[in-house]
C-alpha cells in the first residue's frame, strides 16, 4: 500500500544513510522498523500498581465506623478554620 508520511530530512538522510550501508531499500528499513515498534507494543507491558499507601493501623477509629464522610471530614478539618 502507497502511503504519504511527514519525516523531518534529518532523520530522512539519516535512514538513508543506513540503509545504504545495510544494502536495504528505504521502504525495507521503514518495514523493519515498524515492525520493530509494533511487535514491542504488543508484548504488553505490566499494568501499572498503584504502591501500597496505606498507614499502619486497622482503619477508622470505631466511634467513627458508623460515621457519614461529612463528619469525617468536619472533624479533619476541625479547628482549622473550616
Amino acid at each position: 500500500m502507497k502511503t504519504t508520511v511527514e519525516i523531518s530530512d534529518a532523520l530522512l538522510r539519516e535512514a538513508r544513510k543506513l540503509a545504504a550501508r545495510e544494502g536495504l531499500t528505504l521502504r525495507t528499513l521503514l518495514e523493519k522498523g515498524l515492525r520493530q515498534v509494533v511487535a514491542e507494543g504488543n508484548q504488553g507491558k505490566a499494568a501499572f500498581k498503584l504502591r501500597s499507601a496505606s498507614f499502619k493501623g486497622k482503619g477508622l477509629q470505631v466511634e467513627l465506623r458508623p460515621a457519614s464522610w461529612a463528619k469525617i471530614r468536619d472533624l479533619a478539618y476541625e479547628g482549622r478554620g473550616a
